[in-house]
């Protein structure tokens, strides 16, 4: 599993445990005083360490430089940006929806008692959100999952301000389709849209048009990316499951609320508790 997929996992327990009241485990959990605070914070500063593209000036983790800028540059489209995937070089747009989509489920759920962690909490959201409309938007009819060879990449260890391997563009079309990538993407850009509904109207309605389009795709071109990328793409994040893209409909649907994705979320809580930790897999 990618390291931006565990990174969540982290984020998400934090985002869980900020209202935990320890007093009844007694003394022994008052003389741990974990700081859960600090914990949240840096475990969103990593999503700043994995950013591919040009950096902001508001980058906190000054050691990291632009990098990828060229990225896409081979089909003759800007894929800057986004993420890279578990100290690699290489971008995966199936875990990074994946992890778009439930970063923003837990923002939704626990924004208000985030405190100064949620303006960085959106900027983690929108530096995955801004790159996925690119990979949806790029080329009609095409849809962006991924750059970067991973088996040469595998093979280099070097910094991403530094690579020279080969920058491959990956997409699926509908002689090429990728139901499972596309519907993940599809649920990471409207659950964000929920996320930017009250701070950036405009910026929303982008992400939940975009969505629905996405969606239509792999709605009506089905089939497993894995099945047509192969190796581009297995065994590092292959397909399991076929090409479900049930619980991504959920977001983009015409009627969707606040209370109805609080329900689903509860849910998935339930799920969990219940140990089913495969619910939560990202295919």
């Amino acid at each position: 599993m990618g390291g931006l997929i565990q990174t969540f996992f982290i984020t998400w327990v934090l985002f869980c445990s900020i209202n935990i009241s320890f007093s009844r485990f007694g003394a022994q959990a008052a003389s741990i005083n974990p700081n859960y605070k600090e914990a949240l914070a840096k475990s969103l500063l990593f999503f700043q360490g994995q950013r591919s593209g040009r950096l902001p000036p508001s980058q906190q983790i000054t050691w990291r430089s632009h990098s990828g800028l060229s990225d896409g540059r081979l089909a003759n489209v800007d894929l800057s940006g986004g993420y890279y995937d578990a100290g690699d070089n290489v971008k995966f747009n199936l875990p990074m929806a994946f992890t778009t989509t439930m970063l923003s489920w837990s923002t939704l759920e626990y924004g208000k008692r985030l405190g100064p962690q949620l303006p960085n909490a959106r900027a983690a959201i929108r530096w995955a959100t801004d790159y996925l409309l690119k990979c949806a938007t790029a080329t009609p009819g095409k849809i962006y999952v991924g750059v970067g060879d991973p088996n040469a990449d595998h093979r280099c260890w070097e910094r991403p301000e530094d690579m020279d391997t080969v920058r491959s563009v990956y997409s699926v079309s509908p002689s090429n389709p990728g139901s499972d990538v596309a519907g993940e993407m599809a649920a990471a850009l409207a659950a964000a849209s929920l996320v930017f509904r009250s701070s950036d109207r405009q910026y929303a309605g982008l992400l939940l048009r975009t969505a629905r389009k996405v969606l239509q795709f792999a709605l009506q071109y089905r089939g497993a990316y894995s099945d047509r990328l192969g190796s581009s793409v297995c065994p590092f994040y292959c397909s399991y499951s076929g090409y479900k893209v049930n619980w991504r409909s959920i977001y983009s649907s015409s009627n969707i609320n606040y209370i109805y994705v609080m329900r689903i979320i509860s849910l998935f809580k339930r799920v969990v508790r219940a140990q089913d930790y495969d619910a939560f897999y990202r295919d």
